[in-house]
């Protein structure tokens, strides 16, 4: 008899596993989806997901992406890999500093909230020089693998071995290894285009890299955005507005030096510049300062990260949210239930970010 007082979700396995038991879902016989269920039980999605998710660990029933929930001991019960158990975000020569940063803060709560939702465990784990991952029963991995600096023998052989695992930031499509990425050019257009609204045809852009023909996928995607925007709004494109600052790490340092290189170079001034980071944004508003100029009154800045301290600075910096609260969530929901079943299957995601717009940017004067 079930328990009343107990959780909602306790109440639906109970009645679920007595409705099993009393033959009105055969084996092999598809359970009602959680959308179903939350209207059954008038609960909500999340309430519903969970008892589904309790009863896959407890081998009660199985999932088979894109077709549903089944009871088990029907035909394609050999479809169905193993539940997951414990979810692992899995980084390689990322700093404790780096994690901390607003990029990844959010990733890793929502990822979290997730496995917390579906009764799973959630880690993290620092890939040493031999490539090895945790072997715990039911594991699947988060992993980001900044591309210059990662075995990509390494990927090809855990994806041989059916280690389920799904990419963030960076991705590798030939490798057919699911992924979720931040849409960086939608973000570099979103923050040009926020500041050729204003009325800003002179836009500069500060960006990271040894030249502009040797940048990372993030910031030639920030570039190409930046020039999409300007494409439609038929406004040429002038390299003389494009600074490329070289460095190991972003800083506020390169974007002062990046301010003052643009606003010195001849010709006429920018009125406004896509920072393509926070770090640099900060910089480059003590350039400003140190050279007389008032933002946003004779120059625009957009930054580019959102991370906590932007909305605090003078004036407050608008810049662009990559939303990775939600590349979290996808990277967990793929795991544990979209992951591809045939070879060559891609499955993918790209977030888009959101523009903030706060005190760095007014019209042109």
């Amino acid at each position: 008899m079930t328990d009343r007082n107990a959780p909602m979700y306790q109440v639906m396995i109970e009645e679920l596993k007595a409705q099993i038991r009393g033959g009105k879902y055969a084996p092999g016989q598809p359970l009602p989806n959680q959308r179903q269920l939350a209207k059954l039980y008038r609960t909500s999605e999340i309430t519903s997901r969970r008892a589904l998710t309790e009863l896959v660990n407890e081998g009660c029933v199985y999932r088979v992406r894109g077709k549903g929930t089944f009871v088990r001991g029907g035909e394609a019960e050999a479809e169905s890999p193993a539940p997951v158990r414990h979810i692992f975000f899995t980084y390689h020569n990322l700093s404790v500093d780096s994690l901390n940063h607003r990029y990844w803060g959010d990733m890793l709560e929502a990822i979290s909230e997730v496995c917390e939702e579906n009764g799973v465990d959630f880690h993290m784990w620092a890939v040493d020089e031999r490539y090895r991952l945790p072997e715990e029963p039911g594991a699947a991995y988060v992993l980001t693998t900044p591309p210059c600096d990662f075995d990509q023998k390494s990927l090809e052989r855990w994806r041989d071995e059916g280690k389920r695992f799904v990419t963030v930031q960076f991705y590798y499509p030939h490798l057919s290894i699911p992924y979720v990425v931040a849409d960086n050019l939608t973000g570099g257009y979103l923050a040009t285009q926020h500041l050729l609204s204003l009325g800003h045809r002179r836009t500069g852009i500060i960006l990271t890299g040894r030249s502009v023909v040797d940048l990372n996928q993030e910031f030639l995607l920030r570039l190409q955005g930046y020039r999409l925007a300007l494409q439609r709004q038929q406004i040429p494109f002038d390299p003389e507005l494009v600074c490329v600052m070289d460095g190991e790490l972003e800083s506020a340092e390169m974007g002062y030096r990046g301010f003052k290189e643009l606003i010195g170079r001849s010709g006429e001034r920018p009125t406004a510049i896509f920072v393509t980071s926070d770090l640099k944004a900060f910089g480059a508003l003590k350039a400003a300062q140190d050279m007389g100029l008032e933002v946003p009154g004779d120059i625009s800045l957009v930054g580019y990260d959102d991370i906590r301290i932007s909305a605090y600075t003078y004036p407050h910096l608008t810049t662009i949210n990559q939303n990775t609260a939600q590349i979290g969530r996808r990277a967990a929901e793929i795991l544990l239930r979209e992951l591809p079943r045939s070879p060559g299957e891609l499955v993918k995601d790209e977030i888009v970010p959101r523009l903030i717009v706060r005190g760095t940017t007014a019209a042109l004067r």
